[in-house]
């Protein structure tokens, strides 16, 4: 097949290589996943930031509720509830229960969970707060909670679910990995709402508040942005690379094909004699018309020897 042949070979038949079929393939699959789950995913981590933030500037703006009206008649959390300021009259009850290897800014610490029991009867797990854990893993004295009847205020919060690990029993507490109100009720022996609260600093019972959030999104839009931008560059990439490779190509098959005309026409004729008689040419020189050659005189001398 002559190189004129080969340039007219449609572009696209081009991909049909090893090389640029699995090329394709992978930029295909990693748009794929770019666009359906990596993008959506810090994006969805941005919305819930900006949502908890919301909820945590509003719960600050007024004044604490009470925990029945941000309940569900099922004792379940109602939407949008979560870091509600509420509070809550009752007792404690039941043992406290200890959320293990989950570190507070950094410090080895022990966070404790309380049962309490409402006026209406029904019982909710209240985070009293934490301690610090001696030599990274004892448990050291923890004060009990205050008998009889208190009001305590605090921020609503969601059940974590389940830890896939199940709960321990070490130096005489229950020790869970995530704070599910149920499982920390049975282990209390007390049944429980599924959401949780979270003592604020100055209530009766607290230990070492737990630090609020900060009002920050972090880089979670920007990684979403650049994720959409990657699985946008990736495929336009590899249509740039697969147009200048089949412009390369064709000019080298232009190329081969002009060398070819080129050897089959044979050798170009010789020019004829200038006729002596006739005014040379002048012709353009190398630094101007106008300005003198400098080797000039030095070209003339050399002549003479």
């Amino acid at each position: 097949m002559s190189a004129k042949n080969q340039t007219l070979k449609p572009w696209w038949r081009q991909m049909l290589t090893p090389g640029w079929v699995i090329a394709a393939l992978l930029i295909g699959v990693f748009s794929y996943y770019a666009f359906t789950f990596l993008a959506p995913w810090q994006l969805g981590k941005n919305e819930a930031l900006v949502e908890r933030n919301e909820h945590i500037s509003a719960a600050f703006e007024h004044d604490p509720e009470p925990l029945v009206d941000r309940l569900g008649a099922d004792g379940s959390l109602e939407p949008d509830a979560e870091w509600s300021r509420v509070v809550a009259t009752g007792h404690y009850s039941g043992s406290d229960v200890l959320l293990r290897l989950r570190p507070v800014d950094g410090t080895p610490a022990f966070q404790v969970l309380t049962p309490f029991t409402l006026d209406d009867g029904r019982a909710i797990v209240v985070h009293r707060g934490w301690v610090k854990a001696e030599n990274s893993t004892q448990v050291p004295s923890i004060a009990p909670a205050p008998t009889g009847e208190v009001t305590i205020t605090g921020m609503l919060r969601a059940d974590e679910g389940e830890h896939p690990n199940p709960p321990m029993h070490e130096q005489g507490y229950d020790m869970v990995y995530s704070i599910s109100p149920g499982q920390v009720g049975s282990l209390a022996g007390t049944e429980v709402v599924s959401p949780y609260i979270q003592l604020l600093g100055g209530e009766p019972g607290v230990l070492d508040p737990m630090p609020l959030p900060q009002l920050e999104r972090g880089n979670h839009l920007s990684y979403g942005l650049q994720w959409i931008l990657f699985g946008i560059a990736a495929p336009a990439g590899l249509i740039y690379f697969l147009y200048s490779d089949s412009r390369e190509r064709r000019r080298f098959a232009a190329e081969q094909e002009q060398l070819r005309i080129d050897a089959t026409s044979g050798p170009a004729p010789d020019p004829e004699p200038s006729d002596p008689t006739s005014p040379p040419v002048r012709t353009r020189q190398r630094y101007g018309s106008s300005r003198a050659n400098p080797w000039a005189k030095a070209y003339d001398k050399e002549a003479e020897r």
